[in-house]
């Protein structure tokens, strides 16, 4: 069934004002990733979608989460770009995140938002008020998450994939074509930045095989 990604109108609530909510609601105790999906609503999903992105862009600790994080992140994304309802696995909606984590997220999440909720607003709407076109984002996303499940021990191979997907998702929520430009942008540079590395590290190799020959 074809859905459309995000409403036609503006959200009614700032992003700010429900992760604050949601704050106030999660406490201190273990939380899983249904429970956020009921508390977050009508923009549960591309919410969701924020929120687990967030570690990845900051030194949170994440021991046993990252993979399941990046999962659902891509599985979100991946039927999006197939233009039907968002769903997890229940396996993965049951996790259960450690108490005092989620608070420590949304911290960082309401700082993170402030500040894009100065600057994100609604312009370029034809890079957001098409399906299509909003489909495209969401496999922009999908591969951006692909490369956050990779087990790529380099710095910042997480980190700008993330803020790629952090881009996407706000643009597509405030109706912000910009930031959705950004997005790509940021998700060009990530794959850059990974060929370049790669493309030392086969230099090292090849150089360190030579001299062991010599």
């Amino acid at each position: 069934m074809k859905i459309s990604l995000i409403p036609r109108l503006g959200p009614a609530k700032k992003l700010s004002e429900e992760l604050i909510e949601l704050r106030q609601r999660v406490a201190e105790r273990a939380v899983t990733i249904r429970e956020l999906l009921y508390v977050l609503k009508g923009r549960a999903y591309m919410l969701l979608v924020i929120l687990l992105t967030l570690p990845f862009l900051l030194p949170l600790p994440l021991p046993g989460l990252s993979t399941p994080f990046g999962l659902a992140i891509m599985l979100i994304c991946l039927r999006l770009a197939l233009g039907q309802r968002p769903w997890l696995p229940k396996s993965i909606q049951r996790r259960e995140l450690p108490p005092g984590f989620i608070p420590r997220l949304l911290d960082l999440a309401a700082r993170i938002i402030g500040w894009l909720e100065r600057v994100l607003r609604p312009r370029w709407l034809v890079l957001t008020e098409h399906g299509l076109i909003r489909q495209l984002h969401a496999i922009m996303m999908v591969a951006a998450a692909v490369i956050l499940l990779l087990p790529l021990p380099i710095p910042f191979s997480n980190s700008l994939p993330g803020w790629s997907i952090l881009l996407l998702a706000s643009g597509l929520l405030e109706r912000d074509g910009r930031a959705i430009v950004f997005g790509y942008l940021m998700f060009a540079l990530s794959v850059v930045y990974l060929w370049l590395f790669g493309e030392a590290a086969q230099h090292l190799v090849e150089a360190a095989l030579a001299r062991w020959r010599a």
